[in-house]
């Protein structure tokens, strides 16, 4: 297949949804243009058992790189997810066996054929990380880790801000950019794309790639999905949508996200062209296009795009008919949350009840509902945007 050069087809990969490119923009266009057959990847340590859109919106633009003609390598962190990656973390990952690594990879290719192609013409090829980080005897750690300096290190926020606060920074995550870097020197790759809170570890690679093979390698720094405080949409806030998920639930959790994330989540998980986007976008400013109603259309077009058009409508006019037929009120009062929470903490913080005893007496009870069904379990954790009823009439809804 031979790589696409065509100009507006290059444009577009270089700018939607993208944060920025090393060295540039200019650089990336250059190599497109020249008409050779370019690698890019992406590594996924595995850390859960399912993808989710936050991998998506990598993968949809790995998607866009493969249909170009250009070769795509999808690395499992076998071995790196066995240490953890520290990108945005206040203390140590809890490390993982090689066992749950394995375990909680075995469906992600299935997963990742949702939106890639592993099979035909210019198929995706999956490699592990295990195959040469495994290996490596300790004089290769030492050569590896002189190629940067503690200083260097330092550099990143999330370890500035330990030493600020006096918490404990491990030696084994400050080897976890360097094994991330040695992927890009055992790959030989052109490029390496990832969200843009990974740009330190793809800059390690590239730093890496010119000491070792004199080699300029471009990184793609993908934006992410951010809520309205700026924190990613994943599962630490109760709001992760997986590939995995049924159309329903997917569809309902991407209803229950916040209004300001309509035309960013447009943009990174559909491929919905851009002028529609402006319209929505247009819309929303203008007022006459009402935030239910983008959200329904953001939702059909995720929906769609993993499961079908039929499953799209079906799971839109169940989301519809579970609150009419529950007769859910479409405006009630709004507790404003910063997580999902348990629900006794819920209906107290919302007014429904006066005490957490007295919460915990109406959910054991039977007298609690969340988006329509009875729970009975006091502890059960409510996600943002989910709808909690006592009684007939007494109705609130988390938001951010």
């Amino acid at each position: 297949m031979k790589p696409v050069t065509d100009a507006k087809t290059i444009e577009q990969f270089l700018i939607r949804g993208v944060e920025k490119i090393f060295p540039s923009a200019d650089f990336l266009r250059a190599r497109l243009t020249e008409g050779k057959r370019l690698t890019l990847y992406l590594g996924i340590d595995p850390t859960g058992p399912s993808l989710h859109l936050g991998h998506a919106i990598i993968l949809l633009k790995l998607r866009q790189w493969q249909e170009m003609g250009h070769r795509v390598v999808l690395l499992i962190g076998d071995f790196t997810g066995m240490i953890g990656d520290p990108t945005d973390k206040s203390a140590a990952r809890k490390r993982q066996t090689r066992e749950e690594v394995l375990v909680h990879a075995r469906t992600y290719k299935e997963q990742a054929a949702k939106i890639l192609r592993f099979n035909g013409e210019n198929p995706v090829e999956i490699r592990y990380n295990s195959e040469w980080l495994a290996q490596m005897k300790f004089a290769d750690v030492i050569d590896l880790v002189s190629h940067t300096t503690v200083q260097q290190m330092l550099e990143r926020d999330m370890f500035k801000k330990r030493m600020e606060e006096d918490k404990p920074i491990h030696l084994h995550e400050f080897l976890y950019p360097l094994m991330q870097a040695q992927d890009s020197v055992a790959l030989d790759t052109d490029g390496e794309i990832g969200g843009n809170d990974q740009t330190f570890n793809m800059l390690a690679g590239r730093d890496l790639m010119k000491a070792v093979k004199g080699k300029e390698k471009f990184v793609v720094a993908m934006k992410l999905l951010v809520d309205p405080t700026g924190k990613k949409m994943g599962k630490s806030e109760g709001n992760m949508v997986t590939l995995g998920d049924a159309p329903a639930d997917m569809y309902g959790k991407i209803m229950s996200w916040p209004d300001q994330v309509i035309v960013s989540a447009f943009e990174l998980l559909t491929t919905v062209s851009s002028d529609e986007i402006r319209k929505v976008s247009k819309g929303l400013v203008s007022e006459t296009l009402h935030p239910r109603d983008a959200k329904d259309k953001l939702a059909c077009a995720v929906v769609a795009f993993y499961h079908g058009d039929a499953a799209a409508s079906a799971a839109s006019t169940g989301f519809v008919n579970l609150f009419r037929e529950k007769e859910m009120p479409e405006e009630m009062p709004e507790v404003h949350v910063g997580s999902s929470m348990k629900i006794i903490d819920a209906l107290v913080l919302g007014g429904l009840c006066a005490s957490k005893g007295d919460a915990r007496r109406q959910v054991e009870q039977g007298g609690v509902k969340v988006d329509g069904k009875v729970m009975k379990d006091p502890m059960f954790t409510v996600l943002i945007g989910s709808v909690v009823q006592k009684g007939k009439r007494h109705f609130v809804k988390l938001v951010l």
